[in-house]
């Protein structure tokens, strides 16, 4: 099935899902486009399963991925606690409504 261009360039598109990745991260709730927040709800549900996961190998994929070491730290500290009995969906996705100027269906994506 592949991914979204999401109407960007492949190193703009990687660089936009890694900040929105790492701002879910540090603020817990972002507001953006439903595709974009589709797409990163699956990265950022990868990255929560390999803070649950822990070790070495998982702290240097999410620090590799992450830009903010700050945010890094939270994931392995504060949410994977919180999720540890947690099988999955860690995101949920909220519309609330059309963006003014173009109408684009907006959301927010917040960690539960």
């Amino acid at each position: 099935m592949g991914y979204r261009r999401l109407g960007l360039r492949s190193d703009h598109r990687r660089a936009m899902l890694r900040n929105m990745v790492t701002s879910l991260i540090k603020e817990e709730r972002i507001t953006t486009t439903e595709t974009r927040a589709k797409e990163v709800r699956s990265i950022a549900e990868k990255m929560v399963t390999l803070a649950k996961r822990g070790d070495l190998a998982a702290r240097r994929q999410v620090s590799e991925y992450l830009f903010d070491e700050e945010a890094a730290k939270k994931l392995f500290n504060t949410v994977a606690a919180r999720y540890k009995d947690r099988p999955g969906g860690y995101t949920r996705i909220v519309k609330v409504g059309f963006r003014r100027g173009d109408a684009a269906p907006m959301v927010i994506l917040e960690l539960v």
